[in-house]
């Protein structure tokens, strides 16, 4: 049969979604099946599309979130109508914050029930436009093929994110002709995301640069969605300015580097913090300069000349206001930079950068070894696996990781950031697993936030995916704790978690490996044994005291903290 015949083959609108998501090259689906995508899933196995089954929608989202983090690739999650659907919210609204890939398909009551209350209808594409960079109602069957290959190139281009594909039941199962594989890029009226710079805005760069006595960069997450992270090093190094991150910038900058400040904002680094405080021109690279960045608004930066690049031009002043926006591609526009600006040393800003390392190696010092801490169980994981994936759920150790555990290489500190969702870590390690299955991923977790995806730690023993999960027990809701002890005169009130929940023996009613480590002379041997178990382990570590994080931003800068 000729490929002509083939395409005049008559299949159904399932079919169809199936073979438009092999073209564009995807190989997992994070999902779980409910009666409107049956369709889906009678066909999937004849595409060779592996299937993860979540035990929670929310789970699933999260999973093709962390997927997509660590590889590069958009992640694709799938849910039945109504609760199924809406299940997904909080997985999109978080890739949605951070600008992750993400398709999200889910099926839909026959067209003729919408509107009518059927059984499990709810309008998600109505939901999600807030927290969507698009969404689709599919009604007509021969656009399936072609709404996907938009979803796709929706979700991987300009400021990546979520795009939802809601379809009705009746056209998955509706006969159409074959689809065209044709894998031209959409033109997309409107759609048009600048890659290059504006070249006069970056001679205004080149020659601000020139004339800085103390500049600083911030690496934001945009440095790592455009895959700008060499080309940022690269200016560093040759320009010697010091650097600084967001939480999701952390990975766009070798950690170890000596120019590498730390964290900035609400918890960031003294170093970093004073950088900013304290700079000239700063170049901010990829960040929305959201508020757990900024501190407060009125205070940031007062001296500095801010050279904002970002490829959406929404966020160009936004919250802070750019004294010269470029709106580009970063890898593309750093790169131009660089290549006019060649390499900067003189003595002024010789001693600036001095004045900065002075201030991080100042407050460096090893984790305390008598006690069971966060920071030393850090310190331990990193020199027994120094380059693992790292995912985190929401709270103090957030922050304690993103302080205590340097990352070098790309697409390894996987975090949610702008959303801040509680449960995030522990899917999210499952689904970067699932697509690095080589790599070692270990989700650090607070007892709290662990406890609202839990559930996932199944679908790991399951899908043989052996994720460790290294739960920080301190029984009670860390950050929370943390800021009444700030702010609300040390009224703990309801954040206290109690003591009847044994972690190992949730691991082992799922079928995974459970740990309990009480001493730090037993941190070590947890982690080689979950390592070489080849298991979905978890290892509870039954913290000694609960240990606040700093600094901590509490005045009306971000050079007004606190220590300790």
């Amino acid at each position: 049969m000729s490929e002509k015949d083939k395409n005049k083959m008559t299949i159904t609108g399932a079919d169809a979604v199936l073979e438009a998501l092999t073209n564009e090259g995807a190989e997992i689906i994070f999902g779980y099946p409910g009666g409107a995508t049956l369709p889906l899933y009678d066909n999937l196995e004849k595409y060779g599309l592996r299937h993860i089954l979540c035990r929670h929608e929310q789970g699933g989202a999260h999973m093709a979130d962390g997927y997509a983090r660590a590889t590069g690739k958009a992640g694709i999650c799938m849910a039945t109508s109504g609760p199924g659907a809406t299940n997904l919210v909080t997985g999109i609204a978080t890739a949605f914050m951070d600008s992750t890939p993400v398709i999200a398909i889910s099926g839909q009551v026959p067209r003729e029930q919408i509107g009518n209350d059927a059984f499990q209808e709810v309008d998600i594409t109505g939901i999600t436009i807030p927290i969507t960079k698009h969404n689709y109602l599919v009604n007509d069957p021969d656009t399936l093929s072609e709404s996907v290959h938009e979803a796709f190139f929706l979700s991987t281009t300009g400021r990546k994110g979520p795009v939802l594909i809601d379809i009705p039941k009746d056209v998955l199962a509706a006969n159409l002709k074959g689809p065209d594989k044709s894998q031209k890029a959409p033109v997309l009226e409107g759609y048009n995301p600048t890659i290059k710079g504006h070249s006069g805005q970056i001679k205004k760069a080149v020659a601000l640069l020139k004339k800085a006595e103390k500049p600083v960069i911030i690496s934001g997450g945009g440095v790592v969605g455009s895959g700008a992270e060499d080309a940022l090093t690269e200016f560093a190094r040759n320009t010697d300015i010091p650097v600084v991150a967001t939480l999701t910038g952390k990975n766009g900058y070798p950690n170890t580097d000596r120019l590498y400040l730390g964290m900035i904002g609400y918890h960031g680094t003294a170093a970093g913090n004073n950088a900013i405080q304290k700079a000239d021109v700063i170049v901010a690279v990829g960040t929305r300069f959201g508020d757990r960045t900024t501190g407060p608004l009125r205070n940031f930066a007062p001296n500095a000349v801010i050279i904002h690049i970002d490829i959406d031009p929404a966020e160009i002043s936004k919250n802070v206001p750019s004294f010269l926006p470029i709106v580009g591609d970063a890898s593309h526009i750093i790169t131009s930079i660089a290549d006019q600006l060649g390499t900067k040393n003189d003595s002024k800003r010789n001693e600036w950068r001095d004045y900065l390392l002075k201030l991080k190696t100042d407050r460096e010092k090893p984790a305390d070894d008598s006690r069971l801490n966060i920071p030393l169980i850090l310190e331990r994981l990193k020199k027994i696996v120094p380059d693992p994936i790292i995912t985190t759920d929401v709270g103090r150790h957030q922050i304690f990781t993103a302080h205590h555990f340097p990352v070098d290489r790309k697409n390894s500190f996987i975090t949610s950031a702008g959303l801040g969702t509680m449960g995030f870590g522990l899917p999210a390690a499952i689904g970067a697993k699932a697509g690095m299955p080589d790599d070692t991923v270990i989700s650090i977790n607070g007892d709290g936030s662990f406890l609202m995806c839990c559930q996932e730690l199944v679908t790991a023993v399951e899908e043989n995916l052996p994720v460790i999960a290294m739960v920080m027990k301190d029984q009670r809701l860390g950050m929370i704790s943390q800021l009444q002890d700030a702010f609300y005169g040390e009224r703990y009130n309801c954040c206290d978690l109690g003591n009847c929940v044994d972690f190992t023996k949730i691991a082992e009613g799922m079928g995974a490996l459970g740990i309990r480590v009480e001493t730090p002379e037993e941190i070590d041997d947890a982690i080689k044994t979950a390592i070489n178990s080849g298991r979905p382990t978890v290892i509870e570590f039954i913290l000694h005291e609960q240990g606040n994080t700093y600094p901590m931003v509490t005045g009306a800068s971000l050079t007004e903290y606190i220590e300790e």
